[in-house]
């Protein structure tokens, strides 16, 4: 398993997102379908975007009672997205009917992985809107371990937490991590960033970069930058 650079195509139409897509013409990145666009446009664009040669990491976050979970994981293993998630917060119970679902009769699956505390979600948030008091660190280490437990393939988490779940749960247990911008770059809305080049010394197995590559005046150019800073 190698490092690899997700797109968050954060697009709210078809024709925005194929514009994008049709600026690489050489390598296909992977991509990362989320809420906004699969909304729009249904499970047509996953299809889509497959047949034209992408990896799909498939980002809708379900979080319900368990067999909800398990029946939704199952309709989307229909997909053939290479990764998809769920909140960690669902409880194991909830996590193992997912990987249950996701299972395919053949025993294949996309790797399932689990959000820890999202990127936007600091140590004051969590305490006054969640009443979660324990320190955010031990709080992801918790929810990673638990993704583990319930047999995930890793979690989502911000870089500054890849390294230490690697030491929780092992190396082959993959982390994916948002919060990503360039050294000169906005953070936009996220509260805990680094940098490629950082979250590849740090240990992140997969970065997930939107705005910096979407937003750029030259978004193969920005995507190459990454690849050359986080993978090469």
């Amino acid at each position: 398993m190698g490092r690899d650079v997700i797109i968050a195509c954060d697009f709210d139409s078809a024709e925005k997102t194929f514009a994008f897509l049709d600026k690489f013409t050489g390598r296909k990145p992977f991509v990362k379908i989320g809420m906004e666009l699969y909304y729009a446009e249904g499970p047509s664009i996953v299809r889509e975007i497959k047949k034209r040669g992408h990896k799909i990491f498939l980002d809708l976050k379900l979080h319900d009672i368990p067999n909800t979970v398990k029946k939704s994981m199952a309709v989307l293993s229909r997909l053939d997205v290479d990764m998809t998630n769920l909140h960690a917060a669902g409880t194991i119970r909830m996590m193992e009917g997912a990987l249950e679902g996701l299972t395919r009769p053949d025993g294949t699956r996309p790797l399932l992985i689990a959000v820890t505390q999202l990127t936007s979600t600091d140590q004051e948030s969590m305490e006054k809107d969640l009443l979660i008091e324990k320190p955010i660190a031990d709080v992801v280490m918790h929810y990673a371990h638990n993704a583990k437990l319930a047999g995930l393939d890793g979690v989502v988490c911000s870089p500054l937490e890849a390294g230490k779940v690697h030491d929780t749960c092992g190396e082959k247990f993959l982390t994916v991590t948002p919060g990503v911008r360039f050294a000169d770059g906005d953070i936009g809305d996220q509260k805990r960033v680094m940098t490629p080049a950082e979250a590849k010394k740090i240990g992140s197995d997969y970065i997930v970069v939107g705005r910096p590559i979407t937003a750029a005046e030259d978004p193969v150019a920005a995507y190459e930058r990454c690849v050359r800073e986080f993978v090469d």
